[in-house]
């Protein structure tokens, strides 16, 4: 770990001497992506300068410790900064993790109804919103590529893409099945319902990652409409691809522009197999995403909604909140944290 650590801090100080020459923003591309190197490495080095500072008060609490005035106070501050030693070593293991390398990436999330019919329509409506307003507390933006709402305002599935510095890095975990528990808008007699929907994020694929052949690719027209005759699109705009080899099946209908649409819907399509070419790599990451995704049932969930007791439970790390308004409303940010340090400290005990 210290020779990485070494290492690791040479490089920063590289990138900085670097970033010091006027000369290097004449090329505004290799600028912006050696500050961006710096940045990843800034959390390490506040981290190590933590850890020097508190060794250097050890050292000086040590030589004070066969004082006869001093040494109490020596002692005690001696225990403090060697507990400080211990607990910033363990920050620096995490940061030393090896990063994956699709979090910078943008996403494309897709949520879908599942079990419980007009109520896990509304239910998807509300997963919309809370994402939507979670990317806009991010600085994100949100573009919809696809919508088919129901009569009653609720959502039998939507596409959209996130773009923003680590959105997928924050978002990833968020696929699965996410249940709820309330009594549904729908329901007049009072009763708790349980419905289902479910949540797919894909990180974006750019044309370095997958070549998508557009000989193997059908693209048909069609007029997009909205719920019960509205929105109706009068133009041909609304797109369809389809991939021949695998039959996987691409709708953007949201732009008026057909151009817009075509090249949003190939985009999402590259994205999809590009998921699948990886989960072929990756035997074991394809398992994990199929059981988050699962199918909609509700024995599959990731994440419990229950308004009645206005708690929200993530099952993968036993979290529990008391504060289901503020979730959907998209304050996500003490779960997800929760998810991520669950995650480093699972790669933590395998490596």
């Amino acid at each position: 770990m210290v020779e990485k650590v070494a290492e690791l801090e040479k490089k920063f100080r590289q990138l900085e001497a670097e970033l010091s020459q006027p000369e290097l923003y004449a090329d505004m591309e290799r600028a912006a992506a050696l500050s961006r190197e710096r940045r990843e490495l800034e959390p390490l080095m506040d981290a190590l300068e933590r850890y020097r500072r508190a060794e250097r008060s050890r050292q000086e609490a040590e030589a004070l410790l066969g004082d006869a005035e001093l040494g109490a106070l020596a002692r005690e501050e001696y225990a403090s900064a060697g507990e400080s030693m211990k607990s910033i070593e363990e920050e620096i293991k995490l940061l030393l993790l090896p990063k994956d390398p699709l979090d910078d990436k943008n996403v494309i999330m897709e949520i879908r109804i599942g079990v419980g019919g007009e109520e896990s329509a509304l239910f998807a409506n509300g997963l919309y919103r809370m994402y939507s307003m979670y990317a806009q507390s991010r600085g994100w933006r949100l573009e919809i590529a696809n919508l088919n709402e129901t009569e009653l305002g609720g959502i039998r599935e939507i596409d959209f893409l996130i773009s923003g510095e680590g959105a997928y890095s924050r978002l990833k975990f968020e696929s699965g099945v996410h249940r709820v528990q309330r009594v549904p808008e729908t329901e007049q007699q009072g009763r708790i319902h349980t419905s289902t929907v479910t949540v797919a994020v894909l990180p974006e694929a750019d044309e370095s990652e997958f070549h998508l052949d557009l000989n193997e690719v059908q693209i048909d027209t069609f007029r997009s409409s909205g719920a019960g005759g509205q929105k109706v699109n009068k133009t041909s705009s609304a797109i369809r691809v389809t991939h021949l080899p695998t039959g996987t099946v691409v709708e953007c209908q949201d732009e008026r522009s057909q151009y817009k649409n075509k090249a949003r819907a190939l985009s999402i399509l590259a994205s999809r197999l590009a998921a699948k070419e990886r989960e072929k790599r990756e035997a074991a990451v394809s398992a994990e995403r199929r059981s988050q995704v699962g199918t909609g049932m509700r024995n599959e969930r990731i994440r419990t909604y229950n308004f009645p007791q206005g708690r929200v439970t993530d099952h993968r790390i036993g979290l529990t909140l008391y504060k289901i308004d503020a979730v959907m409303n998209g304050e996500l940010d003490e779960l997800i944290d929760a998810l991520l340090t669950a995650d480093r400290a699972e790669r933590l005990r395998e490596g």
